[in-house]
C-alpha cells in the first residue's frame, strides 16, 4: 500500500506536468499551439500576444463614434489545443472568446462573453480562414426584418498588428453594414 501511494505520488505530478507540455509558462507567456491540434490552430498565430488598438462603433445616429483604447490579449490554452482572447477597454468594458477549430465540421467556433452585456448563453460565430482573412458569422436578422448574418472579419495580419471588423451582412452578402471596427498594433 505504501509503496502504491509513493508510485502515485510521482507519477501523478509527472503525468499532470505533461498534460500541459503547451500552456502559459514563464518560456511562453502566451502558450504554444500543440502540434497534436488541427493545423488551422495557426491561424490565429499572428494575434497571440498583446496588442494596442482603437476600438470605434457605430452609434444610434448612425455615425462613428469616439474611438476608444484597447489592449487585445491572445493565447493558446486547454495545453494549446485552443485560443482565448481577452480585451480591456478605457471605457471600462471587457470581453473575451473562446476559439476552437473543430476538425469534424472543418470550422472555427467562437464563443464570445462580455461585462457589458453578461449572458448565460454565449453568442457563437463559426467560420474559417480565406484568402488570408479569417471570416466569423452568426445569423443575426436586421431591424426591419431582413435575414442575415453579424459578420467578424480579421484582416491585413502581420507580426506587428492585424485589424478587425464587425459588419451586418445579408444572406448574399451584397448588403453590407459595418457596426465597430478595431485596429491593432502588436506590442508583446
Amino acid at each position: 500500500m505504501k509503496c502504491s501511494i509513493l508510485i502515485l505520488a510521482i507519477i501523478f505530478p509527472i503525468a499532470l506536468t505533461a498534460q500541459y507540455d503547451y500552456g502559459v509558462s514563464p518560456e511562453f507567456p502566451y502558450g504554444q499551439a500543440n502540434p497534436k491540434a488541427p493545423k488551422q490552430i495557426k491561424d490565429f498565430e499572428p494575434m497571440i500576444g498583446v496588442c494596442n488598438c482603437k476600438s470605434i462603433v457605430r452609434k444610434k445616429d448612425q455615425s462613428w463614434g469616439t474611438p476608444v483604447n484597447m489592449t487585445w490579449t491572445f493565447k493558446y490554452i486547454m495545453n494549446g489545443m485552443a485560443i482565448q482572447d481577452e480585451t480591456i477597454k478605457e471605457d471600462g468594458g471587457h470581453s473575451g472568446s473562446i476559439r476552437q477549430f473543430i476538425a469534424d465540421s472543418s470550422k472555427w467556433y467562437v464563443h464570445y462573453y462580455s461585462s457589458k452585456s453578461p449572458t448565460t448563453i454565449f453568442p457563437v460565430w463559426e467560420g474559417n480562414k480565406k484568402n488570408e482573412k479569417i471570416i466569423l458569422y452568426k445569423d443575426q436578422v436586421a431591424p426591419n426584418g431582413t435575414k442575415g448574418y453579424y459578420r467578424l472579419t480579421f484582416y491585413d495580419t502581420s507580426k506587428t498588428g492585424y485589424k478587425w471588423i464587425g459588419e451586418w451582412v445579408d444572406v448574399t452578402e451584397k448588403i453590407i453594414y459595418p457596426t465597430w471596427k478595431i485596429s491593432c498594433d502588436k506590442i508583446k
